[in-house]
């Protein structure tokens, strides 16, 4: 299936549950990756470096932030504007 023919989700359990499975505490995937994860394409906003912001305006809802908050990672768009960076939160460490 070509990325264009994706549907568009808001719907970001099964990153949420790739990233609790994960033992790295930090590791970068690809736009295209986490397309294949959550069997979707990502909206245009996901291009955008403040869209996987996951310390910016908290007060906002924003199903990705979540996801990856309950996971207990943090995401950061990489300098490349194709991946994203997902860094265990300090606390969430020692699980």
């Amino acid at each position: 299936m070509r990325a264009d023919e994706r549907t568009i989700v808001n719907d970001y359990d099964a990153l949420r549950d790739y990233l609790m499975r994960q033992k790295q505490a930090e590791f970068v995937l690809t736009y295209e990756q986490i397309e294949e994860i959550i069997g979707a394409a990502l909206p245009r906003a996901a291009n955008r470096a403040s869209w996987w912001d996951s310390l910016r305006s908290p007060d906002i809802q924003m199903p990705q932030r979540e996801a990856c908050l309950a996971a207990g990672f943090v995401a950061m768009r990489m300098p490349d504007g194709q991946s994203v960076r997902f860094t265990k939160r300090k606390s969430d460490r020692r699980r």
